[in-house]
């Protein structure tokens, strides 16, 4: 498996406007959308140039309130089934790819130390180009 690049990196906000207000108007990043749940913002996708990203979710809205402010990183690949396949054939356990509410392919792993990484290949729907809100599904 070769990562073509850090896709993203997952970290909470406690006050998402006031994260949009910092990494928007003061970092310069671009905002792509919102992550919705029954409606209600809990999360901001933000473009860094090019095909990285940062993802902001609201801490009491994420599935893992840990309490670091990093969730996770995620790698960009080209195939994300050979992928899979090639690091279950080394032993490394890693979920079966998923469709995300984003309109990417991704899968879960954990390294050696229990962080979170996630594979991610995106799709010519893929929310990061096109735009769009999201409504999430977990």
């Amino acid at each position: 498996m070769i990562a073509k690049q850090l896709a993203h990196v997952c970290v909470y906000s406690h006050d998402l406007a006031q994260a949009e207000t910092f990494y928007v108007g003061g970092l310069g990043l671009t905002k792509c959308f919102n992550f919705l749940k029954v409606g209600a913002w809990v999360g901001l996708y933000l473009s860094c140039g090019e095909r990285t990203f940062v993802e902001v979710f609201l801490h009491d809205e994420a599935p893992i309130a840990r309490s670091g402010q990093v969730n996770h990183l995620c790698l960009e690949v080209e195939d994300l089934p050979a992928c899979v396949a090639e690091l279950r054939a080394k032993g490394i356990e890693v979920t079966d790819p998923k469709y995300g509410c984003d309109d990417t392919w991704q899968a879960w792993l954990k390294d050696p130390s229990g962080s979170l990484v996630e594979l991610f290949q995106y799709t010519a729907k893929s929310a990061q180009f096109v735009g769009g809100d999201r409504e999430i599904d977990w």
